[in-house]
């Protein structure tokens, strides 16, 4: 299989019809072999017998149904676990993403690429609750991720099959795809797509999404640099609250040995405590971070590197 195309969908059911009609048009003037995934989350409109439909009559379709709504990560990732092709593509099954930018994504992969993210920079989309908090949450995403991508949002994306079913995509992280294949080691790129206004159906996002976006920002951040040695991250924030605990409690007992100076009532003290028995929490939470990552690594056979090449040494007379 050359091509796979993923879709999620949940709620679609007067996209679809025409989504397909487009996405056939556009994949059979291609000249490769293709499948189109479709992964329904749990919808409740009809979309799911429409599936079927599509299924029962096109061959190029294969449709999975979950059983209830699981969410877009899961919907993804079920999508790039089953798909075969060496290339594949994903998009929104709301019509807003433009088939006919699927040639010039697998273009721009030939290109070299690993991974190419569509950028909606003429986006159809209501200011307040959808382009602010998008722009709010990319221009965060760059900033601490450092992978420089205007778009991460954008579920028109094109990936080498290897890369997108080494994809561990969990809670909300479709958004992060970028950043997650960039810390594979996965060469990432960019390119302008078309975004068309939504025409039927309803968004099923808002602006509350924000604060999910910073939450599993933190998560992102955190697997990437800490998640083989948490006790980097726990650990130093231990011994900093804990050595200033213990030089102000050094600074106390001082005065009390050589001056008299009386140290009931006063806070300071307290607060000296407390930074110590803190610091020795957050160390003891590295020390058993570090143990669980140990087990996670080793109970999985989970690699803590990625192989780019492995050239074996060449025998004699090659």
């Amino acid at each position: 299989m050359e091509l796979s195309v993923v879709l999620p969908v949940y709620n679609e059911a007067p996209n679809l019809e025409p989504l397909h009609a487009e996405l056939t048009e556009v994949l059979s003037a291609l000249g490769r072999s293709y499948e189109v995934i479709y992964v329904d989350d749990g919808s409740v409109d009809g979309s799911r017998d429409l599936l079927r439909g599509f299924r029962d009559r096109d061959p190029h379709v294969r449709v999975v149904l979950f059983r209830r709504n699981f969410g877009q990560t899961a919907a993804v990732a079920a999508g790039l676990a089953r798909s075969t092709g060496d290339l594949v593509v994903t998009l929104d099954s709301d019509r807003q993403n433009d088939p006919h930018d699927i040639p010039a994504l697998i273009a721009k992969i030939e290109d070299g690429y690993d991974v190419v993210s569509g950028w909606r920079k003429d986006r159809k989309d209501d200011l307040l609750s959808r382009r602010l908090p998008s722009l709010t949450a990319n221009a965060l995403i760059r900033a601490i991720t450092r992978v420089r991508v205007h778009d991460y949002g954008c579920m028109l994306k094109a990936y080498r099959g290897e890369v997108a079913r080494g994809l561990r995509l969990y809670g909300e992280m479709h958004r992060f795809i970028p950043a997650i294949a960039s810390d594979l080691g996965a060469n990432v790129g960019e390119m302008v797509v078309n975004h068309r206004p939504r025409v039927a159906g309803s968004s099923n996002y808002g602006i509350s999404r924000v604060v999910r976006v910073v939450l599993d920002l933190l998560t992102v951040k955190f697997l990437s640099v800490y998640s083989t040695r948490p006790i980097h991250v726990f650990g130093v924030m231990g011994v900093v609250l804990g050595g200033l605990g213990s030089l102000v409690l050094a600074v106390l007992a001082a005065q009390k040995l050589f001056f008299g100076v009386q140290l009931s009532g006063r806070p300071i003290l307290l607060l000296a405590l407390l930074l110590v028995v803190t610091g020795v929490q957050l160390v003891t939470m590295g020390l058993l971070g570090e143990m669980l990552a140990r087990t996670y690594h080793e109970s999985q056979g989970k690699p803590i590197y990625v192989v780019a090449e492995d050239l074996e040494a060449r025998q004699a007379g090659e």
